[in-house]
């Protein structure tokens, strides 16, 4: 059964963008706290509290989880997040206040739009503010600024953005998830292998592998230092441990490279964060094998919504879902 990830209890999701930079920011809210996990596999992350969540450390639930552009910049709109969730008295409690924990994790969008402007304090608090059911897809949020196929340069790139997908079982099991697709590789369709978004062909009209280029030159062409990264929340009502809640994350990034070809680069921040509301017992394999469907579904749905801006082409057209 087809769901979304607000249909979980005391989940909200919420955008700000700068479209005229091309950059933006999307927090996941659990203003009741969830079980948070994390699994980073790219080798150029940008990430916030990711240490927090390890299974050996002390803080168990989440408040929020923030993706964003604007690379390492870009963390300051967890500064906003943080005092959204302050002002309701929502955190770690203390003594004298409260600490909410929000974990981070960027894309790089500093080549694209205005690399001048991005996400900070007032545009996170703003994300907050308007945080509700509806999950926007496409050219929203942390994917106001991506973009996939870049081994030929931003010239040839295709515009993505992020995407969102959920199942829910007849036990009221949901997991849903969140991905922004900012790759330094192509989206294939993962039945066929075939590339649907990627390095547009400079010769004519579609797609040039990245692998194949990649082949052909013998070493990573138009390499970048983290200037690429899909950044992922899977959002599930299971009851998980801190540990199941980081292998469910592990898992996702199974769908992640069944999608995203090459993936996990060293010029990509690759990085699923994973939150449990924990409502229904579930089998951990169970939720992660689901987490790696959403996430399929997810990434293709970021660039079959994405929108052609300021003159980087889209591929929406191209795909049925």
């Amino acid at each position: 059964m087809e769901a979304k990830i607000t249909d979980i209890s005391g989940i909200k999701v919420g955008t700000a963008e700068d479209l005229e930079a091309l950059t933006g920011c999307t927090v996941v809210l659990a203003e009741e706290g969830a079980v948070g996990g994390v699994d980073v596999r790219g080798s150029a992350p940008g990430t916030r509290e990711t240490d927090l969540l390890s299974p050996l450390n002390l803080v168990e639930k989440v408040h929020a989880v923030l993706l964003t552009g604007g690379s390492a910049f870009g963390l300051d709109a967890a500064a906003g997040v943080m005092a959204y969730l302050e002002e309701r008295g929502i955190g770690y409690d203390t003594g004298k206040t409260v600490v909410p924990i929000v974990p981070a994790a960027v894309i790089f969008d500093l080549n694209v739009g205005d690399y001048r402007r991005r996400p900070d304090k007032e545009m996170g608090h703003r994300a907050c503010r308007v945080a509700g059911k509806a999950v926007r897809e496409g050219n929203a949020g942390a994917g106001a600024g991506a973009t996939v196929g870049k081994a030929l340069g931003y010239e040839y790139c295709t515009k993505s953005g992020q995407g969102s997908s959920a199942v829910r079982l007849k036990n009221g099991l949901i997991v849903g998830a969140l991905a922004v697709v900012n790759a330094y590789g192509d989206v294939v369709d993962p039945s066929s292998g075939e590339v649907i978004a990627g390095v547009r062909d400079p010769q004519g009209s579609g797609y040039l592998p990245t692998i194949e280029i990649w082949k052909k030159q013998g070493d990573a062409p138009n390499q970048a230092f983290a200037q690429n990264t899909t950044v992922a929340v899977v959002v599930t009502n299971a009851r998980l441990t801190k540990s199941e809640a980081a292998k469910v994350a592990q898992m996702a990034h199974d769908g992640m490279a069944r999608v995203i070809v090459p993936c996990h680069t060293m010029y990509d921040g690759d990085t699923v964060f994973t939150m449990a509301t924990g409502e229904v017992e579930a089998d951990v394999n169970l939720v992660g094998m689901l987490a790696q469907e959403v996430m399929i579904s997810s990434i293709i749905r970021a660039v079959a919504f994405a929108e052609t801006v300021q003159g980087i082409p889209s591929a929406g057209i191209r795909l049925r879902l």
